[in-house]
């Protein structure tokens, strides 16, 4: 979980806009907002109110659409108040009615006697449960932060990881100078949802789009480029090493081999570029970025020379031009 308990309450106040709005309020059993969401999805619980309760999931949050009313009403006007009655003898974090079906008072007398939240939302189930779910997948995710810079880089989400002045900060700059965007700078919380995607995004959203360089001080991305420089957070889809150019270590220059970078599970595919003098670090970055996109469109640069240096072998040009008359004689 994401660090802390999370609670019915907690749900409520979530600042979530656009498409993951929950819009719920709550209409009866306030004492009962303290109450903890521990796992990260929801129950319909028809069969529970059939009197069903065998492997009832009562520590995810009961959603009641307009099939569950007509049961709860059907059940009431039957004298059949025990079904519902056994219902909040378990510790369930919340009910919760769609389209704004408001439940029937007996209902709403009993969840206040239980201490069980009553939240209503005008949205239907299916758009409801697919919000929720979302939202629940990223308050539930696994965290870590670490110290780089992410940008997106024509697209893609790149973190760029290095000792200290390297030349992080300076490579973002260019980057953004040269139109792509910064996300985070220094401190990044990383995010690992859906157990495959890597989600990443300042640690401090107050300070995130403000960087540091050295010798000019901090400086306010968003002031000086504008919004269109700045995003809130963003996948991470490639990781860059920056390095101190070693003379004595052999670097790829073929590029045929991958290497991958796990985060929070999650396996990244990870460049190391040396740094020094006369470099042109962003453009290299940059064509790292169109490069991973062809990638994932099925081409892969390297293996194709590979594969036509052997048909070129394969051929005896190769041979030809190796032994040629001058060599013989």
């Amino acid at each position: 979980m994401a660090g802390k308990d999370f609670t019915v309450l907690d749900l409520l106040d979530l600042d979530l806009k656009g498409h993951n709005s929950l819009n719920l309020r709550c209409i009866s059993g306030r004492s009962g907002l303290v109450r903890k969401i521990t796992i990260p999805d929801l129950n319909r619980p028809g069969l529970a109110l059939s009197g069903f309760y065998e492997s009832f999931a009562y520590q995810r949050c009961q959603l009641f659409g307009r099939g569950e009313l007509a049961y709860l009403n059907k059940l009431l006007q039957e004298h059949n108040e025990s079904y519902i009655q056994q219902l909040f003898t378990y510790e369930i974090p919340c009910c919760i009615f769609t389209r704004n079906l408001e439940p029937p008072k007996e209902f709403i007398d009993m969840a206040d006697e239980a201490g069980c939240p009553i939240l209503l939302t005008d949205l239907d189930s299916t758009d409801f449960s697919t919000r929720l779910l979302r939202v629940l997948s990223n308050v539930f995710a696994p965290i870590k932060a670490m110290h780089g810079v992410l940008v997106e880089v024509y697209g893609l989400g790149i973190i760029i990881f290095g000792d200290s002045g390297v030349g992080k900060s300076e490579t973002a700059l260019e980057l953004i100078e040269r139109g792509h965007r910064l996300v985070a700078d220094d401190i990044i919380e990383l995010r690992c949802v859906n157990g495959n995607t890597l989600l990443g995004k300042g640690a401090n959203q107050i300070i995130s789009h403000h960087m540091e360089v050295r010798g000019l001080g901090i400086i306010n991305i968003a002031q000086l480029y504008g919004v269109g420089a700045i995003r809130d957070q963003k996948e991470v889809q490639l990781i860059v090493q920056l390095e101190e150019w070693d003379s004595n270590k052999i670097y790829d220059r073929l590029g045929t081999e991958s290497t991958t970078m796990e985060i929070l599970g999650v396996k990244i595919p990870k460049l190391e570029i040396p740094v020094k003098p006369g470099r042109n670090v962003p453009i290299i970055i940059e064509t790292a970025a169109m490069n991973e996109r062809l990638k994932s469109m099925g081409y892969f640069s390297a293996k194709e020379f590979n594969q036509k240096v052997l048909k070129w072998i394969e051929t005896g040009e190769a041979k030809t031009a190796y032994y040629s008359s001058d060599d013989i004689y």
